[in-house]
């Protein structure tokens, strides 16, 4: 998943970056709500963790903006703020989620994966097709009757691909979910991974369509 980590404070910052990324998502760091604005003017995000105090606005805004644009990315709010009228705000302009700083990794860890799962409403608790069985939320894959393991990565590869069952994933929309800004794309990373959802899932469910893309799903 694509993050984007809305930040002034360094230390804290990279912490959150580094235990994100951690997870195997692509975490993009701003520290200003202008370079927020831009970098989602770029780029379609699964999730942004949003300070409130910063050095060029409160994070309500943008949230508000966000929001009155139609754009239902979900946002966890991370801040200091720790008064109850706060908390009622954030959630009245569109959060998801308020976290109060000084906060456990392991717990964010787990609010994203809470707010994940609601959003998840357009993602079935099970996808099957032939003989392989997926539990997106548990983590959980049976290819004939045989649990799969998958690495973080390859998970990665396999949510963008179950996001749209059965249509077709450009390598460039698969690339710009993987890496964060400024990462070092690997020009054959896609196919690698790709290669070993195959040899796992079963080569009729993950399909190559010559130059345009991939996806995922029993073949006709």
């Amino acid at each position: 998943m694509r993050v984007l980590l809305v930040e002034d404070n360094i230390i804290l910052g990279e912490a959150v970056r580094d235990h994100v990324a951690a997870a195997d998502h692509a975490v993009d760091w701003m520290k200003t709500l202008e370079d927020a604005r831009i970098a989602m003017r770029t780029v379609i995000y699964g999730l942004i963790l949003l300070d409130l105090r910063l050095p060029d606005g409160s994070g309500i805004a943008l949230l508000r903006d966000l929001r009155a644009a139609g754009t239902a990315t979900p946002v966890i709010i991370l801040t200091a703020h720790d008064q109850i009228s706060d908390r009622i705000e954030g959630l009245n302009s569109g959060a998801d989620d308020y976290l109060v700083k000084p906060f456990d990794l392991g717990e964010l860890s787990a609010r994203m994966l809470a707010v994940i799962r609601r959003y998840g409403g357009n993602i079935a608790p099970e996808i099957r097709f032939g003989d392989v069985k997926i539990s997106p939320v548990d983590r959980r894959i049976f290819a004939g009757g045989e649990e799969i393991g998958l690495s973080g990565r390859e998970w990665a590869v396999l949510d963008i691909l179950l996001s749209r069952p059965g249509a077709i994933i450009s390598k460039a929309q698969i690339e710009e979910a993987l890496y964060a800004f400024g990462s070092e794309i690997e020009s054959n990373t896609v196919e690698v991974y790709v290669s070993r959802l195959r040899k796992k899932l079963g080569r009729d469910h993950v399909v190559t369509v010559r130059g345009v893309g991939y996806k995922i799903g029993a073949s006709p």
